[in-house]
């Protein structure tokens, strides 16, 4: 392993340890309840997905929405928090097995844990129709790229494994953005891959970037998240246990699939989830979209 490598399984321990001293502070302050069977599914189907690339965010929602699991206005912290033991798994996996150029790993994963503390100190503060409108929105996004993906309309990618210059900034600066925005919901996967395949990398340097970003994000974002009590917590217990499974599934057992028509089934469901959440987002009284500016 190299320096950057090493220091980044470095800062991922203390983190992890960290964050779970302050997820077991916080489910001390709220009343205990069972995981149910579905909360382990759902993590374990999404999570299966996640470590072959295709995501786990916007399905996870997709599914949230479609069986009614979690109030909307918890979804974002409890998909952190959920799905982060699945993150910290695929990072441990992927960062070490696929050669990528240290300094752009480390830049680019910095930034998105940046972006990810500046984005959860402000949708924990969101009210229940704003997170609808920004979750809805998300959805057709994701939806749009699964759609894309498939149709062959995005790039493909290059061979290089590290960037200089302009291109190097722009990796940077788009990260940030897409860490403040795992915080709504709309997941890291897809636009980091586009974005590395545009600037002329190799599409595999994208999955240690994407899931060592992944796994320090969601610790962040969760925590802030955790601090506002924003998280269903019995469900995130249980997809932490059963993403665990579909990571280990996947990464280990089946390894590929046919992923362009996962991906078109994926988008189908997503595309629900969008509009069934819009829809409860335009029944939400107006007044939702104010309250946040007189948050404390």
């Amino acid at each position: 392993m190299n320096n950057a490598q090493i220091g980044f399984f470095v800062v991922l321990a203390t983190m992890a340890v960290i964050f779970h001293i302050a997820w077991y502070r916080a489910a001390r302050r709220v009343q205990k309840t069972s995981p149910r069977p579905i909360d382990f599914g759902v993590a374990g189907v999404t999570a299966f997905l996640d470590t072959l690339g295709i995501g786990s965010f916007a399905p996870t929602t997709a599914l949230f929405k479609l069986f009614r699991m979690v109030p909307d206005e918890l979804i974002p912290g409890t998909l952190n928090v959920g799905l982060c033991w699945a993150a910290i798994a695929e990072s441990l996996i992927f960062v070490k097995s696929v050669n990528v150029e240290p300094t752009l790993l480390a830049c680019v994963i910095g930034s998105a844990v940046i972006g990810s503390w500046f984005g959860a100190g402000i949708v924990r503060r969101l009210p229940r129709r704003a997170i609808q409108l920004g979750m809805g929105l998300a959805l057709l996004i994701a939806a749009s790229i699964f759609i894309a993906v498939s149709l062959n309309l995005l790039p493909g990618g290059g061979e290089a494994i590290g960037l200089s210059g302009w291109r190097f900034a722009v990796a940077v600066g788009a990260n940030f953005i897409f860490g403040a925005l795992m915080t709504i919901g709309i997941g890291l996967f897809a636009p980091c891959m586009i974005t590395l395949a545009l600037l002329g990398m190799h599409p595999l340097t994208a999955f240690p970037i994407m899931m060592g970003a992944c796994a320090l994000v969601q610790m962040v974002g969760g925590m802030r998240m955790l601090e506002s009590g924003k998280v269903a917590f019995s469900t995130a217990l249980g997809m932490a246990i059963g993403s665990l499974v579909g990571v280990a599934i996947a990464a280990f057992i089946v390894k590929s699939l046919p992923l362009d028509a996962l991906r078109w089934l994926v988008a189908l469901v997503v595309t629900y989830a969008a509009f069934a959440m819009l829809r409860s987002a335009a029944r939400e009284p107006a007044r939702g979209l104010t309250s946040a500016a007189s948050s404390p």
